[in-house]
């Protein structure tokens, strides 16, 4: 059974697709360990509620020393197979992507590559420029780690087509249900 590592800031929505998908019996996997930046995310208590350990990683918490390498040892550790950024806002550095090269797995809610990915273009920020700009279509793309902001090898795509009277609201809960069917035919597919 592949194990599972997740890194997250807030919620951590893609997290919980992964572990209802695997309660499920749809995904044959384990969530091992849960490791945040952010010491008030509800990433956290979802964890806990699911006794799945968890742990606060960042340079509040741990001054002068390198996170990366912390966190890269962590989920070697918990002898992750697969690393999944459920709305990791840090960049990951150089030891974590050597150390899970080709196993750590973002997800981002626009169609790569496009002028909608890198850096500040996340969350609403990305619908808010999709809609701006009058394009016909968006998505979500699953999409391998590498030392940019969404440049590693796509893994996966789901496209939409906007509708004529889209909002930033209507384009973020679409593409949130679509993002939920992506991970989940991703893991599947790499499972």
């Amino acid at each position: 059974m592949k194990r599972i590592g997740i890194l997250a800031s807030y919620n951590g929505s893609g997290f919980q697709t992964i572990q209802k998908a695997i309660e499920d019996k749809i995904l044959e996997a384990k969530v091992v360990v849960v490791i945040s930046n952010n010491s008030n995310a509800n990433v956290l208590e979802t964890a806990e509620s699911l006794d799945i350990p968890n742990f606060v990683i960042n340079d509040k918490r741990y001054p002068n020393q390198d996170c990366d390498d912390k966190i890269a040892r962590l989920l070697l550790e918990f002898d992750c197979d697969y690393v999944f950024c459920s709305g990791y806002m840090k960049m990951i550095g150089p030891k974590l992507i050597n150390a899970f090269e080709n196993k750590i797995i973002n997800t981002h809610p626009a169609l790569l590559p496009s002028k909608y990915g890198g850096k500040g273009m996340y969350g609403r920020y990305v619908h808010e420029a999709i809609i701006k700009n009058g394009e016909e279509k968006s998505g979500v793309t699953i999409h391998y780690v590498n030392e940019k902001y969404d440049d590693g090898k796509i893994i996966l795509t789901k496209e939409l087509v906007l509708d004529d009277n889209e909002t930033v609201d209507s384009l973020e809960n679409r593409i949130k249900d679509l993002e939920s069917t992506a991970i989940v035919d991703t893991f599947k597919k790499l499972l």
